[in-house]
């Protein structure tokens, strides 16, 4: 355990606290247990650093992360017992899904130590594994995504804009001070600001990140082999091609020579991987059991490091809007336009975009591309990156 914890100071030691993800005003810190979800590369663990360091006394805490050697020979819920013996209160556990029966132990530490405080983290396919479900009366379970371009405007450029609601975007109540150009930072957003990379080696943490949920997160949970991986990797390259994608199971089940039934599961595990997202109708909801209408890359920042050549504008318009509301609302695939919310009609467009698709429809809203104000029902596309 001493070289655990010389670890942990060593991370400490090494965390800002300049800048918080969105998340961490969100979590309700005193629940026993608390899991953290998300794409890899979000910045799960800063966020939990940054919240030890900042709050909870040192000598009761530790930090440690399930892909440790310790972990070859020893049990997390070892650790847990004796952490409890010398005086622990606070146990923070990394990269959770690295541990084979990370949900049972993790009841066991629930129902033995009613004095422990654990909080955890995994890849956001545990969404889909039966370990989450498990822990559903123990663990309170928040997801993360990435950056918004508010938040991408703090971190990178030191703007500290306030949050706004869904109903302030749509009124538009935001004050732009003198000299802040959104166009100015926009487009390097949609290239390489969701994810809090340095910049320098951005494309090549990206495409790594990819790489690993394809090739190993996924396939970890959802019992796959190495072939199976590939033709993970196969489809989401047939999206990257072709996004926004209308699916067509039939054909995309005969391309990759699998059942119907698995196409869905694999855009399943994409879109919980963070790498893909399904636009769906009403019929059951963003994750419900609505029928999906539209796939799209999951960012924007995959479409320029996937798509490449595929980078139509306007299929990145709707991705950014697409991305950066459902973090609050759920957004629904629209009859008459592009998305839907709350009731209200979105079509996304750039600066000559009209209002034709919305005629007649009493809450319809234009969403333009290279406008830095909006007027009547028409609002400028970089607001909605506001919103968290």
């Amino acid at each position: 355990m001493d070289r655990l914890q010389e670890r942990f100071s060593k991370l400490l030691s090494e965390t800002g606290s300049d800048f918080h993800r969105y998340m961490y005003h969100r979590i309700n810190w005193n629940s026993r247990m608390i899991g953290l979800t998300g794409p890899r590369g979000v910045g799960k663990t800063t966020l939990i650093l940054q919240y030890l360091k900042e709050n909870l006394p040192r000598e009761r805490s530790l930090y440690v992360t399930a892909e440790d050697f310790y972990f070859a020979e020893h049990r997390l819920l070892d650790l847990a017992d004796a952490f409890v013996r010398y005086g622990g209160k606070y146990l923070f556990i990394d990269e959770i899904h690295r541990y084979k029966d990370w949900s049972k132990e993790l009841k066991l530490m629930y129902d033995y130590h009613p004095e422990l405080q654990v909080v955890f983290t995994g890849s956001s396919v545990l969404d889909i594994h039966q370990g989450v479900a498990d822990l559903s009366r123990r663990a309170v379970m928040y997801h993360m995504q990435g950056l918004s371009f508010r938040e991408y405007l703090n971190l990178f450029h030191g703007f500290d804009f306030p949050v706004l609601s869904f109903e302030d975007i749509l009124a538009l109540k935001m004050d732009i001070p003198s000299g802040f150009h959104p166009f100015e930072y926009f487009p390097e957003y949609l290239r390489q600001g969701y994810y809090p990379f340095p910049h320098d080696d951005f494309d090549t943490r990206l495409m790594q990140m990819v790489n690993l949920s394809i090739e190993t997160d996924i396939p970890q949970y959802a019992g796959m082999n190495i072939s199976t991986a590939r033709k993970l990797k196969r489809l989401l390259a047939v999206i990257a091609r072709s996004v926004p994608f209308k699916p067509n199971i039939s054909t995309l089940a005969t391309v990759l020579n699998v059942s119907r039934n698995s196409v869905a599961d694999y855009c399943l595990y994409l879109e919980e991987a963070g790498l893909i997202a399904q636009l769906r109708d009403d019929t059951g909801g963003i994750r419900g059991l609505g029928k999906v209408d539209k796939i799209y890359l999951d960012n924007t920042n995959l479409i320029h490091a996937l798509g490449r050549e595929s980078a139509d504008t306007g299929n990145v318009r709707e991705t950014f809007f697409f991305n950066q509301m459902r973090v609050n609302q759920e957004v629904i695939t629209s009859s008459a336009s592009d998305f839907q919310i709350q009731g209200c009609t979105f079509e996304v467009g750039g600066r000559k975009k009209g209002q034709k698709q919305i005629e007649g429809l009493s809450r319809g809203y234009v969403v333009k591309d290279e406008i830095e104000y909006g007027h009547g029902n028409v609002i400028p596309l970089w607001m909605f990156g506001f919103g968290y």
